[in-house]
């Protein structure tokens, strides 16, 4: 309480201080003719979705301006201030690290790049580790909470994420340091032609903090990341866009495999993708293909004893969208995609798989304007998998809106279908695949609001219900599908208020989840209660003149947690995660300041894992 009260004093302080009439904005572009630098409105295609049918999807979008703002050095930093997303990471940073969105499991939700997947088929659940994940080359997060599988089908029974990584095409080069000599670095170029551009983009991230499961006078695990990015565009024709995005990224990291055992563990974790597609549109259509391969090379040293880890995807996609009137739109689409991949663990636990599957889908959606700002919006999808066979997901929304405020509710399918090694591997203690296993599948329901009280001010609800059946146990030596028909059930409701004006930005929000096991009882991991407050203020001092602040607060509230020695289920403290960070600009350049865990928390999550203390950084981006 101490701590919430300390907070909001600041807060409050920061909000009534007087400041100047000009603002220090971070872009120097506004949508009018006076601006030397044009605005550019960066969009994404969203599969299976046309003009009326998108007021059904829940998305959240993390700009560019959002994420210099924040200060990030990684995806998580992006992410843990999201409604309905809680996360936990294996020590400080480039530790493996899951989410649980909406209280689903960490392999419930789909990550992708430019709305290509790229979920690593080579880990034992399909899960994303989102702590070799880092921002410098990201131009743009979008969030998708809940069941997404009419759009970007399985393995998003809890949400998808997409990461953008085009349409950055301002030249900036970016550097921080600490005192112990970190770095993090940054690089983007354009070169724009009259029919076509290329954007550059370089990163690299050292960090090397504190030891995973050590004490502070233990050896500090650190990392090195290294991260290119190459956009392509070219105009075939006015309305014709050829594209190509090529990414690979390195991450480098040290890892304790227990208290007293520390030195001697490394993670070395390759990714590479590669996307080329075509965008044909007009007035009322578009047309986009794209065809897609991404790889992953993983290896662990675990003094001496090498496990490897590799999958491969190749995939092929269509998107149509059509308007056909003033009422009714719609879209449809077809997706193949080949995974295969293969794991080695060589250590005294010796695991392995090889194996192969592929997936064919087909899904369109309809959009109806039934007048009165009135939506009717339809969604479906059969995907064909190797085997587990046909499954399909629909969803279904309807979605009013007034003056100042709108309502909607809808129903949404989901699934998930098995992985490579719960259906093809093998360990040493008698472990053999099913390749008879269903996918798990989810029903999702909810509703939503969002009023505005006026031009500055708005507030947002939703809340939900879902469960997942023929949820995938290991029992027996054997992964199998749950036949008790008794499901995992989620359910709760969030809160958001946003406050924007020429001075300030201010997001605060609340999240209440209930997740049950079978047996009734909570599940791990997954806080009932989270609260968090983002504050961006423009502020104006005599001496140094104008220059901004970002407040950025996250309460993770008690919740359940397994023991890292005994295995016990054990109740584990809230924590409350204060970071600050001070932007100055003189000419072309923002100079910054840093202050991360500002209240020096000391706390672990999971237990036994040890978190980053107060951190302070600085640097400059031009």
């Amino acid at each position: 309480m101490l701590k919430f009260l300390i907070i909001l004093t600041i807060n409050t302080l920061l909000i009534n201080i007087s400041f100047a009439d000009s603002l220090n904005e971070l872009y120097d572009c506004s949508w009018d003719n006076r601006s030397n630098t044009p605005c550019l409105e960066i969009s994404k295609n969203l599969s299976n979705s046309s003009k009326f049918s998108k007021t059904g999807i829940n998305k959240i979008v993390i700009s560019k301006e959002e994420i210099d703002r924040s200060g990030a050095v990684d995806v998580i930093d992006l992410l843990k201030n999201i409604p309905d997303i809680n996360i936990t990471q294996s020590g400080p940073k480039g530790q493996q690290a899951s989410i649980f969105s909406r209280g689903t499991g960490s392999n419930h939700t789909i990550v992708m790049i430019n709305g290509v997947p790229i979920n690593d088929q080579s880990t034992t659940q399909g899960l994303h580790d989102f702590g070799v994940d880092f921002i410098q080359t990201i131009h743009q997060i979008e969030i998708y909470p809940g069941s997404s599988a009419t759009h970007f089908g399985t393995n998003s029974i809890g949400g998808a994420i997409n990461i953008i990584l085009t349409g950055d095409f301002k030249d900036n080069f970016k550097v921080n340091t600490d005192k112990n000599a970190n770095y993090e670095l940054a690089l983007n170029k354009n070169y724009i032609y009259d029919n076509s551009s290329l954007n550059m983009k370089f990163g690299s991230v050292k960090n090397k903090t504190i030891s995973a499961r050590g004490n502070s006078d233990d050896e500090k695990d650190g990392l090195e990341n290294y991260s290119v990015n190459i956009n392509y565009e070219k105009f075939l024709r006015d309305n014709n866009r050829l594209y190509n995005t090529t990414y690979i990224r390195q991450t480098v990291a040290a890892y304790d495999n227990s208290s007293t055992n520390q030195t001697g563990y490394e993670g070395d974790n390759k990714f590479g993708s590669f996307q080329i597609g075509l965008e044909k549109k007009d007035k009322t259509k578009k047309k986009n293909y794209i065809i897609y391969y991404n790889i992953y090379d993983r290896e662990y040293d675990e003094r001496g004893t090498i496990d490897t880890y590799e999958s491969e995807v190749i995939g092929i996609k269509y998107d149509f969208s059509n308007i056909l009137n003033n009422s009714f739109s719609y879209g449809l689409g077809s997706e193949y995609k080949y995974d295969w991949g293969y794991f080695d663990n060589r250590g005294s636990y010796q695991a392995s798989t090889k194996g192969n599957s592929n997936n064919f889908s087909l899904y369109g959606n309809a959009g109806i304007n039934l007048g009165n700002n009135f939506t009717f919006s339809l969604f479906t999808r059969s995907d064909i998998h190797k085997q587990t066979g046909l499954n399909s997901t629909y969803k279904v929304n309807l979605d009013k809106r007034f003056e100042n405020f709108n309502f909607g509710t809808a129903f949404m399918t989901g699934l998930r279908n098995p992985t490579l090694y719960e259906m093809f591997g093998t360990d040493n203690f008698g472990y053999s695949g099913n390749r008879d296993l269903k996918p798990e599948k989810s029903n999702t329901a909810e509703i939503y609001s969002n009023i505005s009280v006026n031009e500055n001010l708005n507030f947002k609800a939703r809340a939900f219900r879902s469960n997942i059946e023929n949820n995938i146990e290991y029992i027996n030596n054997k992964y199998s599908n749950d036949n008790d028909d008794v499901n995992l059930n989620q359910s709760g409701i969030n809160f958001l208020i946003g406050l924007k004006t020429d001075d300030i930005s201010a997001n605060i929000s609340s999240s209440f989840l209930s997740t049950k096991k079978e047996n009734g009882s909570s599940q791990t991991r997954r806080p009932k209660k989270t609260h968090s407050l983002n504050l961006y203020k423009t502020l104006n001092n005599k001496i140094f003149g104008n220059y901004n602040i970002n407040l950025s607060y996250k309460h993770y509230g008690k919740h359940y947690d397994v023991h890292s020695s005994t295995f016990n289920t054990i109740e584990m403290d809230s924590t409350d995660i204060l970071d600050l960070i001070i932007t100055k600009k003189i000419n072309q350049t923002n100079y910054f300041l840093k202050v991360s865990n500002l209240l020096d928390e000391s706390y672990q999550r999971p237990h036994g894992y040890n978190q980053e203390n107060r951190i302070i950084k600085f640097g400059f981006k031009y």
